[in-house]
């Protein structure tokens, strides 16, 4: 099992590169960065976590930018979002961004995807709140016509275009990795639709560890004709546990990816010191 780690990366945080080469230097394998483009003042929308919206989420840096400077920074290291909010991006430049940064890390970026649950935000980006799964779904199969095609085209209710071209290809074949967020079972049943992986929280106000969803999981994974290392599980966030850990990994979880608060070195080394030590130990 791996361990990535993720940061809403702010001016007041650890640079990408920086985080990057400790994470590389540590035996993490993925470093993340989510996404927001902006939070509206109105805060109608609730925080899926409950309590107060954190500050960082009105902070943090475009993931692509982010996430360029930490390939840059690394050899080995994958980069992934998470998660873009494709129903609030233009599924062509997203697919160029996508092509562009596998292609500046040789092959190292995931492509986590959400759907969103700011509808404020959404609405500035003309993207109707109630529409979201399946104009999110669109720009996925999209993009997946531009990554594969020399010629692509899409015909959707929300996404429509004619045959196009654009360059680069992205560097995996057919294209990176694309892990579908959400909760179990509605976020579940879109990555086994359309994804090649599921990337649900641990914890929400409606069940205390994702990981109780698994068996069920594989079950409808079974039932939609896939396989189960088709659509392998990334688990966002865990607590220092060892035990924890190993329960995950004997329960098939590919990685795991550890929440870091937008802190400097002096705070963020020690803890990732901590956490190499678990990854020594689960070996």
């Amino acid at each position: 099992m791996r361990i990535g780690a993720a940061m809403f990366f702010t001016d007041y945080s650890m640079r990408p590169g920086e985080l990057a080469r400790a994470l590389e230097e540590r035996g993490f394998d993925s470093v993340w960065s989510p996404e927001h483009s902006h939070i509206p003042v109105s805060r109608a929308s609730p925080f899926p976590s409950g309590g107060d919206l954190p500050k960082q989420y009105y902070d943090v840096m475009d993931p692509f930018v982010a996430l360029t400077a930490a390939a840059a920074a690394t050899s080995t290291l994958k980069v992934g979002t998470g998660v873009c909010l494709v129903a609030q991006r233009d599924p062509i430049q997203t697919a160029k961004l996508v092509a562009s940064i596998d292609l500046i890390s040789d092959g190292r970026f995931l492509f986590g995807v959400g759907d969103g649950w700011n509808a404020e935000e959404m609405a500035d980006h003309g993207t109707p709140f109630a529409a979201r799964h399946k104009i999110a779904r669109e720009r996925i199969e999209a993009m997946k016509e531009i990554w594969t095609r020399s010629k692509a085209e899409y015909h959707g209710e929300h996404v429509n275009f004619d045959a196009m071209m654009t360059w680069p290809k992205p560097v995996q074949k057919p294209y990176p990795p694309i892990l579908v967020g959400g909760a179990f079972p509605y976020g579940a049943r879109r990555a086994i639709r359309y994804g090649n992986g599921w990337m649900p929280h641990r914890r929400r106000p409606n069940y205390p560890d994702v990981a109780t969803f698994i068996p069920q999981f594989r079950t409808l994974v079974a039932e939609a004709g896939r396989n189960a290392d088709e659509v392998p599980v990334t688990i966002w966030g865990a607590p220092e546990d060892l035990a924890i850990l190993e329960r995950d990994r004997a329960s098939g979880v590919e990685r795991i990816i550890v929440s870091l608060p937008s802190g400097k070195a002096d705070v963020i080394l020690p803890e990732l010191d901590r956490w190499a030590a678990l990854i020594a130990k689960l070996g």
